[in-house]
């Protein structure tokens, strides 16, 4: 009895119609077998800016938002996404993480940003604007998402971030009501707003 043919990998990724055609009347081979096209997933690519300035370190704020970054860097390890993490305070900008594929490891250089000074929230997004143009042009305009992690504490008023399908800006001002302007931020950009929870 002749042995059941068995298709290399999944049989719903034959392509039936041309490989009919290419058995024509002969009994049907291996080598006949036509297989529809795999499409690869493009990563996305999750862009986050951790204000890292003095408010941060009141509260406990700076240990939560920490956190919560550290939450998306795992997250996006475990989906074969691509990650960045830039921190912003009295240090000025700092890329923590260059923006490429997210790597559990990538979680511990989060825990290690320090915090103090001012929120130099305008020049961050600035450098956020740069590397997501080099992320689509380097991806050929793979999905980004910007995430925001701040208290609101500051007078600038930034321009709307360019470069993101998605936005979200994730609010860690604990107090009520806030003084913080995340929501205002939000608002104006048309981005998800998200109040931080002390569970993560």
């Amino acid at each position: 009895m002749k042995p059941a043919l068995k298709a290399q990998g999944d049989s719903s990724a034959i392509a039936w119609l041309r490989t009919l055609l290419a058995k024509g009347p002969q009994p049907l081979q291996p080598e006949h077998l036509c297989y529809q096209p795999q499409m690869l997933a493009v990563p996305r690519l999750h862009l986050i800016l951790l204000d890292t300035s003095g408010s941060m370190r009141q509260g406990g704020r700076l240990a939560l938002a920490k956190g919560h970054a550290v939450r998306l860097i795992e997250q996006a390890a475990r989906a074969g996404d691509h990650v960045g993490l830039l921190c912003f305070g009295g240090n000025g900008v700092e890329m923590v993480l260059p923006p490429g594929p997210a790597r559990a490891a990538g979680a511990a250089r989060a825990r290690q940003c320090g915090g103090g000074g001012g929120t130099p929230l305008r020049r961050a997004l600035d450098v956020a604007n740069t590397l997501l143009a080099q992320a689509r042009r380097r991806s050929a305009g793979g999905p980004a998402w910007l995430w925001l992690l701040s208290d609101g504490r500051t007078l600038e008023q930034p321009a709307m971030p360019r470069g993101a399908e998605h936005a979200v800006v994730l609010d860690f001002d604990n107090r009520s009501p806030a003084i913080g302007r995340c929501a205002a931020w939000a608002e104006h950009w048309g981005a998800e707003y998200r109040l931080a929870s002390a569970s993560i």
